[in-house]
């Protein structure tokens, strides 16, 4: 894929995402126990899982699922996913509309925010839940990974629409990615070369979303954006103080990578690096307060941890009911491996925690 890209023959991504689809990809395939459709919510595709309807049963509850992949790969009609949504609709009985927005490098940031708020939102009007049978009061927001980092960002934004009738009931983040202010939290340190989501890795997903330059990676590695002399940063810097936001055995014996001279023309280049619609855990506690009750799941081995940690604390101290769900066995994106011959144990075990709070809770 890299040689393709360097060829200037086609993008990587572009390459690696049509090698993952052509093999993976489903049709909408319905069976006696889930009925699957497409549809299109306000201009974006979605896919909807709809168990049968039950005796005496007049409304379900349901969940709003925005798929991982570095904003950039996979699809909510691979079979991780749809397997995945397929076991969520039957386990809880509940409505899943599966959101496929548009990926990098088709289009950056902000698109892929609009397009999961706008078929979002689209969902909550109260003539599209009466036609899937959907309780208004019963509605999760819920994503892995960069789908983590849009289903909060979407909840932050519809919290703060005042013309917004009906409100999701709950946000369920699984290892969300939520900033990139600080690339040597104690997570992105400890588990820098860990497989499936290496450091490095996760910091050219951030470039690829913001449409920025590569040669800007170690730059950004380093945190050379929010060095002390860089002044858009400064407003931000108390929200995401990761020596006050995490417990110590997360903090162990890591130390803050704070550049005294950084690169502010860094920012000037890419200032979606401080958009909270990118970077939700920069959010003001004004913005925190208004969330849902809140579920995070984080692995140890996975750069993210701290992450979910902190935005878990951060959701806390502004009065939000949290469970943070870790799981110290666990890696990035272990949760959607359970089918052969990626089927682990890790992924059953964070995908069964995940259902059963949500069974509870919704």
């Amino acid at each position: 894929c890299h040689l393709i890209h360097y060829l200037r023959l086609s993008h990587h991504l572009i390459v690696l995402n049509y090698l993952i689809c052509t093999f993976d990809k489903l049709k909408s395939v319905s069976s006696e126990d889930i009925n699957i459709t497409d549809a299109i919510f306000d201009g974006v595709e979605v896919r909807v899982f709809e168990p049968p309807a039950k005796r005496d049963e007049r409304l379900k509850r349901s969940v709003v699922y925005i798929h991982g992949g570095g904003w950039a790969l996979a699809s909510a009609r691979t079979s991780l996913y749809n397997n995945l949504c397929r076991i969520m609709a039957k386990s809880l009985n509940a409505v899943v509309v599966s959101v496929e927005y548009r990926l990098v490098p088709e289009v950056c940031f902000p698109e892929q925010f609009h397009d999961a708020f706008r078929a979002t939102k689209h969902f909550l009007q109260p003539d599209v839940l009466a036609e899937y049978s959907v309780d208004p009061s019963r509605i999760a927001i819920s994503g892995d990974s960069a789908g983590g980092n849009l289903a909060a960002a979407v909840c932050q934004q519809l919290s703060k629409d005042e013309h917004l009738t009906i409100r999701p009931k709950l946000q369920a983040l699984i290892y969300p990615v939520l900033q990139a202010f600080d690339f040597n939290t104690p997570s992105y340190q400890q588990n820098m070369n860990m497989p499936v989501l290496p450091r490095y890795v996760m910091i050219n997903y951030w470039i690829d979303y913001f449409n920025g330059n590569y040669d800007l990676a170690h730059s950004l590695l380093i945190n050379n954006h929010t060095a002390l002399d860089v002044g858009q940063a400064v407003s931000f810097r108390g929200l995401l103080n990761w020596t006050s936001l995490l417990p110590s055995s997360f903090k162990k014996n890591y130390k803050p990578v704070i550049q005294t001279t950084g690169k502010a023309e860094i920012i000037q280049e890419i200032p979606a690096l401080l958009d909270v619609r990118a970077v939700p855990l920069l959010a003001e506690n004004e913005t925190l307060q208004l969330q849902p009750k809140t579920y995070i799941l984080t692995c140890e081995n996975d750069v993210l941890r701290d992450d979910g940690v902190m935005y878990a604390k951060r959701l806390e101290n502004a009065g939000v009911e949290v469970t943070l769900d870790h799981f110290d066995d666990c890696f990035h994106g272990c949760m959607i491996f359970t089918i052969w011959p990626t089927d682990f144990s890790a992924g059953i075990q964070t995908r069964n925690s995940y259902i059963k709070w949500l069974d509870e809770n919704l």
